[in-house]
């Protein structure tokens, strides 16, 4: 078992009371969460509140002048004594992908130490991380050490797997509440027991690379914090509109990635990405949010013929590791699209329209107290290859529509948010997709 599995079992198994301070939960928010007022100084990395129901639209908050990054995490608030309600630790499962991302975590003083478990009970990818991030007066700090493994897909039948360890610095530093900055250091070593891999295995592969960043907006966004930090970790949500953004609200992220070939690094590339998103209301209980992804390799080396496989994919022919690639698909970009599809040159865009059902409502039903629910319609388009003509080639482009839902519905003392969408690409051979998933409010 590898030291970051050990450290979060230890988190899992320690009593709860053996800490004298620990987050507080975070604040219950109905949907209309996302108009109030961000608190000052939040730490980019925490996990953004789902937020999904909207309210009239209050006067925009006047941007406070700098804030240190001295305070505990915005969404737990300030540390609180244990109290005898029991615990629950943050739990996401994802379906039909099976899913799990499990968190749990601890706020000492000025340090916040958190352990987090990824598991795919569908095909056993598992990833442990383990994290420290102390909170200075101007600056965020972070360390993290991690292990994961990726087998192939079920219908391969195969027990090839790709295994990444590595370990990572993280800094922050505010310049306000709307706009901070930031600078990622990650050594990842990569394996495989793949028989076509085998001289680069013997070879031995090492990532080495260094991210600047820079942010603007909410930094309760996890999407965009992952692009500026650890995109390995992400939570990955179906919609949008769980991210602080108020009414009329936007938000900008962008990253430079140098994947470095000096030393023991094995990799030569360079990657720029960027994402923008905008809020706009319709009616006082209505709202549309446009999201625009793209990314680009500005610099990506040949990979020597000798070290390539029997087969070669053209993801192979490039000194950048697989999980650098931009993709297509998956729950955070077009979300019709079942097709497994990745380059060096993506862009995408996707538009939700909220309507509400019911909103601040108790409805008993399967014995659950549901209070918010709000229908959303959906629609995206895209392209995704490796050469830059996919930006002009409008014909490659795919679109995709879809409709969802998401609601939020106590059980006993915790609360939950569920999130579901059926939509389908209008381009090519796939079928509707489906998926859901269920997240935990301790």
């Amino acid at each position: 078992m590898t030291v970051a599995a050990l450290a979060v079992a230890a988190l899992l198994a320690g009593p709860v009371s053996a800490q004298t301070q620990t987050p507080a939960p975070p604040p219950d928010p109905p949907p209309s969460a996302q108009e109030q007022a961000p608190p000052a100084a939040v730490p980019p990395a925490e996990e953004a509140t789902p937020t999904i129901t909207p309210a009239p639209a209050p006067a925009a908050p006047v941007e406070p002048p700098t804030q240190p990054a001295a305070l505990p995490p915005g969404p737990e608030g300030p540390a609180q004594p244990h109290s005898s309600e029991g615990f629950l630790p943050r739990l996401d499962v994802y379906f039909p992908e099976g899913d799990l991302d499990l968190r749990v975590n601890r706020l000492i003083r000025k340090v916040f130490f958190e352990g987090q478990v990824k598991y795919n009970f569908v095909n056993g990818d598992i990833s442990a991380f383990l994290r420290y991030r102390y909170y200075g007066y101007r600056r965020t700090t972070q360390f993290t050490v991690f292990d994961s493994i990726e087998f192939q897909e079920v219908k391969d039948f195969s027990n090839d797997f790709d295994r990444v360890r590595g370990s990572l610095f993280l800094f922050q530093w505010p310049l306000s509440y709307q706009r901070r900055t930031f600078l990622l250091t990650e050594l990842d070593r990569i394996s495989t027991n793949k028989e076509e891999f085998a001289e680069i295995l013997r070879r031995g592969e090492t990532n080495t690379f260094v991210r600047v960043g820079y942010q603007i907006g909410t930094p309760e966004d996890a999407r965009s914090n992952s692009i500026v930090g650890e995109t390995r970790a992400r939570t990955e949500r179906l919609f949008t509109a769980y991210r602080e953004i108020g009414p009329g609200g936007a938000g900008f992220t962008g990253a430079v990635t140098w994947g470095l070939p000096y030393g023991i690094g094995d990799f030569n590339y360079a990657k720029v990405e960027a994402e923008t998103l905008k809020r706009f209301d319709i009616s006082a209980r209505t709202f549309l949010i446009g999201r625009l992804h793209a990314g680009s390799f500005l610099y990506k080396a040949n990979r020597p013929s000798g070290e390539l496989p029997p087969d070669p994919q053209q993801g192979d022919l490039y000194t950048v590791p697989l999980g650098e690639y931009f993709r297509l698909d998956g729950r955070e970009n077009l979300k019709g699209l079942s097709d497994k599809m990745r380059g060096t040159e993506e862009v995408h865009t996707t538009w939700e329209y909220f309507f509400p059902w019911f909103l601040n409502a108790s409805h008993d039903f399967l014995r659950l107290e549901w209070q918010n629910w709000y229908w959303i319609l959906y629609a995206g388009a895209g392209n995704v290859g490796f050469d830059r003509n996919i930006y002009t080639d409008l014909s490659s482009y795919i679109p995709d529509a879809g409709i969802g839902f998401e609601s939020s519905f106590g059980f006993h003392k915790y609360r939950f948010f569920l999130s579901a969408i059926v939509a389908q690409a209008l381009k090519g051979d796939g079928g509707v997709e489906a998926r859901f998933s269920v997240k935990s409010y301790r």
